[in-house]
């Protein structure tokens, strides 16, 4: 944003002279999410001074020239030291060549960009740093690395409790848009106080302060340079190439015309806003309501882990502007339930199967909305999600619930024991499940099928309770037993034995009788 003052006299000319100019990427295409905007806004402000003489003097005006293109306004704002290595070089080609991955994370990053760079003007921060989420994350909010680090900023879960980012079995704000991004700068404006050079800030973000630290107190110790480029030498390649992805995604942004790119046109004009709610309800509601489709919802609200969106007075959700009014309006005249889940405390550590049963619902319906893995037990004082009944359907989950509740969860091996079924002619994984009183998924899942069809004959791998039924163990034995007939092979086996016992002994007892008489 530029201002320049202009006396009253000079300001019509002002005006036209500016008014011919033409915005940066005129020619470029607007992207469906972003509003469009006319030419450059001139907003006018007028100070007069008033005085008690008679003469009143001629006031200055103060003209504010508002950028109407979102590149433009991030360009302007660039603070941070350029790169310049080999490794910037190898970035740029790499980034230049690959459009349309590029043009895939603008589309995604385009709902987001206006608030990034909207947060980072406020605390008068580096517009260089609002393009960090095309190297963190590719703009992906629900991006999760192979460290558990999660959302936008890829935040790890402990970094994240850090900066109060709450993490619940019902929201994750390390994945929320406008929290993740507060928390981001947060982190960012501290590191930068802490080494006094953005290029060692952002090194830390990636590689951590104490890291940073102790590779500046090496530099020193041997009279060397404490600089990004000097360091980088001791840093892992991922830390060592993550300034310079920044520098080349800043160099393509800066100058698109030099690499053969055409930028979207970005419009500097926000895309959502925040929409307050004190009644839990379901996500798909929601964004019925709003008009949405679910992706787009969930786009925008990416933290919520459940399919319900829990009704504290702190939630809140985000809506495109044009729908905010849309879900209002609808939300008034909706006579329904607004959610369909509520809450149950587990007592104690037992396979969702056994738990879910026990209370009436279904148990892949359990599994499936709690994340739970097929061959996981839910352990005592976890809390899940379950379906509202009748009694319960205009009752929120308690705020104290939504806020502390967590699950845990651990392996079904305790207190299981695996066995082998073979697959008859006729059976399906519906009847062995049935007859284990396991689920269907969690047969495919031990036995990595990805049909619910099997051929006669197949060797399957079951967990069972270590004190399973002697009828359904035996017909489960590696002797191949066939269903139906368990109990006629059961007593035939047990009178073969009990005649190779008679055998047996009636010869040691001949033996013996013989080395007597002998």
């Amino acid at each position: 944003m530029k201002r320049f003052s202009y006396c009253l006299s000079t300001l019509t000319l002002a005006i036209l002279g500016i008014a011919t100019s033409n915005a940066y990427g005129q020619n470029t295409e607007t992207l469906k999410l972003s509003k469009s905007l006319s030419e450059t806004t001139l907003l006018q402000q007028r100070a007069v001074t008033e005085s008690d003489s008679s003469d009143i003097p001629l006031a200055e005006e103060s003209l504010t020239i508002i950028e109407s293109d979102l590149w433009s306004r991030i360009r302007n704002g660039y603070a941070i030291p350029n790169l310049e290595n080999q490794l910037v070089n190898t970035q740029t080609n790499w980034y230049s060549t690959r459009i349309d991955y590029l043009q895939r994370i603008i589309q995604r990053g385009s709902r987001y960009l206006y608030h990034v760079v909207e947060a980072l003007d406020k605390r008068g921060m580096p517009t260089d740093l609002a393009l960090l989420p095309f190297i963190e994350s590719a703009f992906n909010p629900q991006a999760i690395s192979s460290a558990k680090a999660s959302g936008m900023w890829q935040f790890m879960p402990a970094t994240g409790r850090d900066f109060n980012l709450r993490q619940t079995i019902f929201k994750d704000d390390r994945r929320g848009v406008l929290d993740s991004t507060e928390a981001a700068l947060d982190y960012l404006q501290r590191l930068y106080n802490m080494f006094g050079d953005w290029q060692l800030a952002l090194a830390a973000y990636n590689w951590g302060e104490g890291s940073v630290q102790r590779a500046i107190k090496k530099q020193q110790a041997l009279g060397l340079p404490i600089d990004f480029d000097s360091l980088s030498a001791r840093m892992p390649n991922e830390t060592k190439n993550y300034v310079p992805k920044l520098q080349a995604v800043k160099n393509i942004i800066g100058h698109p015309e030099l690499f053969n790119i055409n930028l979207p046109r970005l419009d500097n004009v926000p895309y959502f806003t925040s929409v307050k709610k004190n009644r839990d309800i379901d996500v798909n509601l929601a964004a019925q309501l709003a008009e949405l489709p679910i992706s787009e919802f969930k786009a925008l609200n990416p933290q919520f882990n459940r399919p319900v969106i829990t009704g504290s007075n702190r939630t809140t959700i985000l809506l495109p502007i044009e729908n905010a009014t849309m879900f209002q309006n609808n939300l008034m005249t909706w006579k329904g339930p607004l959610s369909s889940w509520t809450t149950l405390n587990v007592n104690k550590t037992e396979r969702v199967e056994s738990l879910a049963t026990r209370f009436g619902f279904k148990p892949d319906v359990v599994r499936d909305v709690n994340a739970i893995p097929a061959k996981m037990f839910v352990k005592a004082g976890s809390t899940i999600l379950v379906p509202k009944s009748s009694r319960s359907s205009d009752e929120n989950i308690p705020t104290q619930v939504a806020e502390q509740a967590q699950l845990t969860i651990e392996k079904g091996h305790a207190g299981t024991r695996k066995i082998y079924v073979k697959v008859g002619k006729k059976e399906n994984l519906a009847a062995i499940a049935k007859r284990y009183k396991l689920s269907v998924t969690e047969i495919k899942e031990w036995n990595n099928l990805r049909k619910d069809q099997v051929a006669p004959g197949t060797k399957l791998a079951l967990q069972i309770p270590a004190k399973g039924k002697t009828r359904q163990l035996a017909s489960t034995s590696k002797t191949g037993l066939k269903r139906g007939s368990d109990k006629q092979n059961i007593s035939k086996n047990t009178a073969q034995l009990n005649k190779k016992s008679v055998k047996r002994l009636a010869s040691s007892q001949d033996s013996k009788r013989r080395k007597k008489n002998g």
